[in-house]
């Protein structure tokens, strides 16, 4: 038997006529054992491929001894757990990874990535909008919308009241999984599919998308768009932004690097590399006409902004003066404060 890609048993929400809305597993596979493959391949249905099967009460018992002979105590421990559950109940096993192309696989996927076990641009997620259906996510969990209205009045006839937090594609990340050692004061602002690596600190206004996120130890007080990875040390001030994948940027990856500082109200479009400033209000985008100054201030040249992608050690500023925006060597070495950005 090849290597399967990824395994994940998993619990989920359906609406009326028994399609996904979502799903939970609680301990994602990446790269799954020879026996733990074979122990799942054995009790289910499975046949060939990426498949998302849905699992019956008579299955678990076969499951569960097949996990416990191949010494796999966790995953046992899960579908014990599920035999008393009247919940939806899935194995999805991804053979490659190719294209999510059900709601169970893009699920695994957006795990895959918040429980740290592939970094943004990692796994293939092309196809994905496609494939996740609005839905709106409540106090009483995934409510697919046609079904709201009456869930709504049901609710009301009860005496109770349905909270709908959000009306989205992406659940927030902190209803999946917490990763260790972060702090993240809004877990509204980190969709589920984020990757925030130990260290890290999200503030009230910082907003990190899926299939994007942080090394850590950092700090996020602005945004983190979709496909953005932010390097070890990094500080993304008050209110900037990082141009992304979705966001018209073209065919450029953008990143931040170590040690980097995009102040407040700034913003970038093309990647930074190490110990880089971006002053705070001034936005850097691919086309951007740059002063290039050397250590005496003295003009050396005027490029496009793309032309400095990869220079390390570079601060962006913009000439108080003549408005020009300049570019000279960082001589700044930028620090986090290990007291403020300890989350142990």
């Amino acid at each position: 038997m090849s290597s399967l890609f990824s395994i994940g048993l998993g619990v989920g929400t359906q609406n009326a006529k028994g399609e996904w809305l979502e799903v939970f597993y609680a301990l994602p596979v990446l790269n799954p054992s020879q026996a733990l493959s074979k122990a799942v391949i054995a009790a289910t249905d499975y046949q060939q491929g990426n498949q998302a099967l849905n699992l019956d009460k008579g299955q678990l018992g076969s499951l569960e001894a097949s996990l416990r002979a191949a010494g796999e105590v966790a995953q046992a421990d899960i579908v014990n757990a599920m035999k008393q559950s009247s919940r939806p109940l899935v194995a999805t096993i991804l053979a490659s990874d190719d294209s999510p192309s059900s709601i169970p696989e893009g699920y695994l996927k957006l795990h895959l990535l918040s429980h740290r076990l592939v970094k943004p641009h990692g796994v293939n997620l092309n196809g994905l909008f496609g494939v996740l259906p609005n839905v709106a996510w409540t106090n009483k969990g995934a409510i697919d919308l046609d079904e709201l209205p009456q869930a709504q009045l049901l609710a009301r006839l009860n005496g109770e009241t349905i909270s709908v937090d959000c009306v989205d594609k992406f659940p927030k990340m902190t209803n999946y999984v917490v990763p260790s050692g972060v702090r993240i004061a809004h877990t509204a602002r980190v969709r589920l599919g984020a990757y925030i690596g130990a260290g890290t600190t999200v503030m009230h206004e910082g907003f990190v998308n899926f299939n994007a996120g942080t090394e850590g130890p950092g700090m996020i007080e602005g945004r983190v768009s979709a496909g953005v990875f932010v390097g070890k040390g990094s500080d993304l001030g008050g209110g900037c932004s990082t141009m992304g994948t979705l966001s018209g940027g073209g065919n450029i990856v953008i990143s931040v690097g170590d040690e980097c500082l995009i102040g407040a109200n700034a913003g970038i479009g093309i990647p930074l590399a190490d110990r880089c400033i971006v002053e705070a209000g001034l936005y850097i985008t691919a086309g951007t006409k740059v002063i290039v100054l050397d250590d005496k201030n003295l003009v050396v040249e005027t490029v496009k902004a793309r032309d400095l992608v990869g220079k390390t050690d570079l601060l962006f500023r913009r000439n108080s003066l003549t408005g020009a925006i300049e570019c000279k060597t960082n001589k700044t070495a930028i620090e986090l404060n290990e007291a403020l950005h300890n989350n142990d």
